[in-house]
Order: structure tokens, then sequence, then C-alpha cells
């Protein structure tokens, strides 16, 4: 019987010790160290942004024993293994204490020295569990521990030790319990964090006045002179144990990272955007929107594509700390994108050969019936420009003749070639209907950008690459070349903006640039968006809860923060206008009477050429003036206007204001058929001439006349206006 139990023990000793030597090298533990953290790396190799990716422990890097504070080195072996650099992986010493002291049922330090607790932690066989450790586990943490001294140098040992056990809660490694209870690295702990950092080794969890007298003891067999002040240093261990300064990201691109980890880049891949140029667009985002903040301006976003490659170089996603929403995404939130939809609707009008740069168009009063009852567009200045070209129409951004372009081209034309640029519209075109052209929909930053760096590029869509060096993606051709080259000159043309943004624009570049800005409706979004010849750049600025700006324009709101990134951008970086392509050819223009539009060289899609352009008599409508109505009152046998009638509005109707418009913009449209010098009387007082005239109303009930030119009254009718109070013109 004994010698089977002999066997029996051999055996199992045996196995202990097979176990034992099977623990790792050193170099193998390091190198199978995994932080709880991710390091997004710029294409430059800079880190971009640190996000929490393992939600199991909180760890770290793995520091060098030269990288911890001397300080913790020395409380952290005064406190656990007082003879570390003496024994070869037990203390016998403190094994013997240990035993007389249960023996006699007294109290002892405990035996188990570093590099036993490192077996632990490298075998989770040998590790201590709610029960404590069986005979054979200690046996077996004994035997690892002296297989380890074999093969490891003390400070490996310790080093291993200080990055793998556990301190409080979720915090794994001296790291992590560093930058979250005392926001400092490692190397910078001084005595009184060390002795709580070694006291935290011995109870984890423990309350925080145990945690305090526990350091006390330690920082009093660390101080040469023994006096410390543990009151004081309960007080900074309860604040410490509750800090938790170390944040789950934290870096300048928090939007894009969580995109760039959806792709699963392989460990060290460098992201494409450049830590230099992410930086400053932030800090160009933040600065601009500071001085909005007194219009209701919170939030912004931003973001820069490569051209050639579709790399995104800088990605902004929030105003950060002036944002009460900083986790909304702006570069991939869907907002309405206002006039910038307009280029991509008058390159496809160009392409269906249904008007050419130097067309005119009618920028004039106009309703459209629809399904839903008449659509009324009108400009962002609430003024009309009559006969226009579409070069001045798109570069001063015009939405009438826009809208007239849609119903040429229609709403689900329209909305097939959003769709083959990349922007994935929720509704169908009919849904939106005309006002798609003034951007009723909803699209990202992100696609709306992409889309003009489709423009370009001659037309040809790429999605965009979150990855650096991504193989490019087929291309398509969504637009000709030559369209889009059109659509381009007429964007970078300072000269065709001048009617709507002013000789001295923002705009306006010192390099060739083609840009366009939009605002939704109510001011609710404002947007920037353009390229040269080797980025495109897209600024949104508004509120992420939707609420409206007060008073921002595209050249107040985001037209500055894009003018200022594109220029870093180009402040060593020549940017050339791009070469004609071979469907387009130039030709010089005239415009007869009435387009005010004076004789220029044009580019047109081959084949579309012709040099002059003109109106015929009476298209469009008159519009009559005071003098017109005065002459014709000196012939009214000749004015037609006996059978003339009121079209609209219709009797007794009431106006309601609408709240949110300022009142000076709203405006009533008075309708009447019939021929002839016509006129309107309100409240016995002459305000405007002509078959339709846009009324500026205020509260109160109002008598409406139709009259001739002799004031003769050929129509009347009554109307109630309500709403905010406005003061009437004199």
């Amino acid at each position: 019987m004994k010698r089977w139990r002999s066997w029996v023990l051999a055996l199992a000793l045996g196995g202990l010790l097979v176990q034992a030597q099977a623990l790792p090298a050193f170099d193998e533990v390091r190198a199978q160290f995994h932080s709880s953290e991710t390091l997004v790396l710029s294409r430059e190799g800079e880190v971009l942004q640190r996000v929490r990716t393992d939600a199991t422990a909180r760890r770290g890097a793995w520091r060098a024993l030269t990288d911890v504070s001397p300080a913790l080195r020395h409380a952290l072996v005064l406190s656990e293994d007082r003879r570390f650099y003496e024994h070869s992986g037990v203390d016998w010493a403190a094994v013997s204490a240990a035993a007389w002291a249960n023996l006699w049922n007294g109290r002892t330090r405990g035996a188990s020295t570093i590099t036993m607790q490192l077996a632990g932690l490298l075998d989770d066989d040998w590790r201590a569990r709610g029960g404590g450790r069986t005979l054979a586990a200690k046996a077996g943490q004994a035997l690892a521990a002296r297989e380890l001294e074999r093969h490891w140098r003390k400070d490996q040992i310790l080093e291993a030790y200080l990055n793998l056990v556990p301190f409080r809660g979720e915090i794994v490694g001296i790291d992590a319990l560093s930058r979250t209870l005392f926001a400092k690295a490692a190397h910078g702990l001084d005595a009184r964090e060390s002795a709580v950092a070694a006291a935290l080794v011995r109870a984890p969890n423990a309350a925080p006045a145990l945690v305090a007298r526990r350091a006390c003891e330690v920082l009093r067999a660390t101080q040469r002179d023994g006096a410390v002040d543990c009151a004081a240093l309960a007080l900074f261990t309860e604040g410490a144990l509750r800090r938790r300064a170390w944040a789950a990201t934290d870096g300048v691109a928090p939007h894009f990272a969580r995109q760039w980890l959806r792709a699963h880049p392989a460990p060290g891949e460098r992201a494409p955007l450049s830590a230099p140029l992410q930086r400053m667009a932030q800090q160009t985002l933040q600065r601009h929107l500071r001085e909005l903040r007194g219009r209701n301006v919170h939030d912004g976003a931003l973001v820069v594509l490569d051209n050639a490659s579709g790399e995104v170089l800088a990605w902004v996603g929030s105003s950060g700390a002036l944002s009460d929403a900083a986790e909304v995404d702006g570069v991939l939130a869907p907002r309405q994108p206002g006039s910038t939809l307009k280029p991509l609707l008058y390159a496809q009008a160009l392409a269906e050969r249904r008007l050419t740069a130097a067309s005119l168009v009618h920028d004039a009063p106009t309703q459209i019936p629809t399904a839903g009852g008449l659509y009324i567009p009108k400009n962002y200045d609430l003024r009309f420009k009559g006969w226009v070209s579409v070069r001045t129409a798109l570069a001063s951004s015009l939405n009438v003749p826009a809208v007239r372009t849609l119903v040429m081209v229609s709403p689900d034309a329209f909305f097939a070639q959003l769709r083959a640029l990349g922007l994935p519209l929720a509704e169908s075109g009919g849904y939106y209907g005309y006002s798609l052209a003034l951007g009723s929909s909803e699209v990202a930053l992100l696609h709306l950008t992409n889309a003009y760096r489709a423009l370009a590029n001659g037309g040809r869509y790429r999605p965009v690459a979150l990855r650096l060096g991504q193989p490019l993606a087929p291309a398509v051709q969504a637009l000709p070349e030559g369209a889009a080259f059109i659509v381009g000159d007429v964007l970078a043309d300072a000269n065709a903006r001048v009617p709507t943004f002013g000789t001295d624009s923002v705009l306006a570049t010192r390099f060739w640039s083609a840009v366009k800005t939009g605002t939704s409706k109510d001011m609710r979004d404002n947007w920037a968006v353009g390229w040269s010849a080797r980025y495109t750049v897209g600024v949104w600025v508004g509120n992420a809860d939707g609420a409206a700006m007060h008073e921002v324009s595209g050249v107040s709101g985001a037209a500055p923060i894009w003018a200022e990134v594109m220029g870093w951008l180009h402040r060593g970086v020549a940017s050339p206008p791009p070469p004609a392509p071979a469907d387009v050819v130039r030709q010089h223009v005239r415009f007869a009477a009435p387009a005010a539009e004076s004789a220029r060289d044009e580019w047109f899609l081959r084949g579309t050429e012709q040099g002059l352009f003109a109106i015929k008599s009476g298209a469009g409508g008159a519009h009559l003036t005071r003098e017109r109505a005065e002459k014709d009152a000196e012939n009214p046998a000749q004015s037609g206007a006996a059978s003339a009638r009121i079209l609209a509005p219709a009797p007794d109707t009431i106006i309601a204001l609408d709240p949110d418009i300022p009142p000076a913009h709203q405006r009533l449209w008075f309708e009447a058929a019939g021929g002839g010098t016509l006129a309107w009387r309100v409240d016995g007082h002459v305000q405007g001439w002509g078959a339709r005239w846009a009324w500026l109303p205020w509260p109160g009930r109002h008598r409406i006349e139709l009259v001739d030119a002799r004031g003769q009254v050929l129509d009347a009718l009554r109307i109630e206006v309500r709403g905010a109070a406005l003061r009437r013109s004199s």
C-alpha cells in the first residue's frame, strides 16, 4: 500500500513538474499581451485615436521595467516579497513563518512570492480561488516559480508581474492603473501613489478605508523617517479610487475611428487620414463655430477626400466640446443639402443637351402645379434677376431657374442620376417632387462630397476609400466628362457668382477651385462643397438637433471653413485648371435683350454650340412698372382691362404668417386675369402693378382692389392676415 501511494505521489509531482516546465518564455508572454485599447495610426504613423475595443478588462500598453516609477518598484517589493532578490522562487523563511502562524492561529503576511503570483497569472490552474488553493495547486505553483526563476531574469519577472497583475475592478496592469486612478504614466508615480498601488495588489476590491490603512503601512516602510500623515493619505486614496481619468476613447478622430475599426484593419495597419490635416481641420472648425455661437450654431462636420485615390484625408464628425451631441457623426448624419444639388442637376441637363452654359433661363415668379397644390419656388434673397444664362443661374445659386431645369429633366430622372453618383436617397423622385432641385432630400456629407469628387474626376464615380492604399474600385461614368468639366468651370467662375455673392466673396481662392454653397429650409443646414485639382472638401454647419441658425448664409457659415482648409492644403501645392476634354468646344457668344449678359467665350458640349442667344418677344410674360402704367393711363381705350378679374387670393381668405420665417421675408401673390394695364390697391392705396404681384402682408383685415389705369375698380375682395406683428411700410 505504501509503495502504491509513493508511486501516485511521484506521478502527481511529475505531472506538476511537466506542467510547470510548460510555462511560456518571457518574450512569448510579452508578445501575446494585448492592450484593451486599439490605436488608430495616421498615414504618417502618428496616433490619431485611442479606442477601447476589449470590454472584458482594462489593460494599457506593456510597460518595460525601466518605464515604471522606482518608487512603485520599491513599494511593491517591500509589500509583497521583501526577499524577492534573494530567493529562487519560493521564500522558505516566509513559508515557515506562515506555517507556524497557522499552527497558533496567528496572522502573517503570506508566503506567496512575486514569482509564485506570476506563475498563477500565467496558468489559471495555480491561481487562488474563493476557497484558496489546494495542496497540489500550491505545490505546482512552487514548482512553476522555480522554473520561472531558472529561465527568467528577476527584472523580467517583476516587469511581467507589473503588467499582468489585477489592481482594482477591471483594471489590469500598471499602465491602466496609473492612467485611470492617477491620470499619469507609470514612470511618474510618486511615493504616495506607489503606496496606494501596492496596497491594491494585496486587496484589489477592498473598501477605500482598508486600502488607505494598507497604503499607510507601505508608505511608512518606504520612508526613512517614517513620518506619514495617514489621515491625508486616506483622503487621497478615496479620491483616487473614485477617479476614472482614462476615457474609453481619446484623440482627434473619434468618428472616423469607428468606421475604421469596422473595416477590421490588420494589426499595425495605418489609416489614410493625415494627422496634421486632421488636427488643422478640427481646430479650424471649432474656431469658426465659436465665432458663430451667437447665431445659434453649435455643430459642424468636415471631410477631405483625395481626388485620385478616394482616400479620406480628414474626417471631423463634430465640434467636440462645443456640441451637445458630440457623439453624432455629422459626416454620416443625413441632412438637407439645399442648393448643393444644383451642380449635379445642371450637369445632367447639359448631358441630356437640354441646356448649355449660355442658355437663357427665366428667373421670375412662377407657380408649378403638383399633386399637392401649387409649388412656388423663391430665391434666397427673395429677388428675381429676369433672364439669365445657366452659368449665372448656377454660380449665383438662383432657385427658380433650377426648378425650371428640374421640370425639363424630371424628378425621377434626377433621382436616378443622384443614385448613380452615390447618393442613397431614402425616397423616390416623385416623393420629393420639384423641391428636389433645392435639396429637399437628405444626404450625408460624405456621400455629397464624394459626388462632387466625381465631378472633379470627369464624371467618373468611385466609392471612398477608408484604407490606405486600398485598390481602386471600377469607375462608373455617371456623367459625361464634358458636362462635369463645364459645371466645374462655372463653379470656378468668380464673375458669374457676383449677382448673389458680390465681387469680394470668401469663395474666391488664389488657386483654381470650384465650389458651391447651400442652405436648407429655415437655415437648419449650411454647406460648402468644392474641389481643386487634388482635393475635394465638404463642410456642414448647423445643429445636431435640427434647430434653425440665426441669419447664417453659405458665405458666413460653412464657406469660410472650406476656404481656410483649402488654402492650407494648397499652401505649397499648385492647383491648375483642368484641361478641356475632347467632347467640349469653346465659342464666343452674344446675348440679346432682355438678357443683361455680356458677350464672352463659353464652353459647349460638341454639337450644342451657337453664337447668339435671344428671347422671343413676349416670352415669359411682361413685368409692368409704374412708368408703363402711367403711360397706359393716357390711352385707356387700348388698355383692354375692362374684363379683368382677381384670380388669387380667393375672397375672405385668411392668411397666417409663418412664425419660422421673418415677416419681412414673406410674400402673398396677387394674380389677375385680363389684359391691359392693371394695378393693385390695398386699403385704398396703390401698392403694385401687373397681372401678378407679390405683396408684403401685414396683420389685419384688408380690402384688395384690382383697378385699371384710370383708377376704376375692376374687381375687389377682402382678406385677413394673422400672425406676427409687422410695421406697414410708408
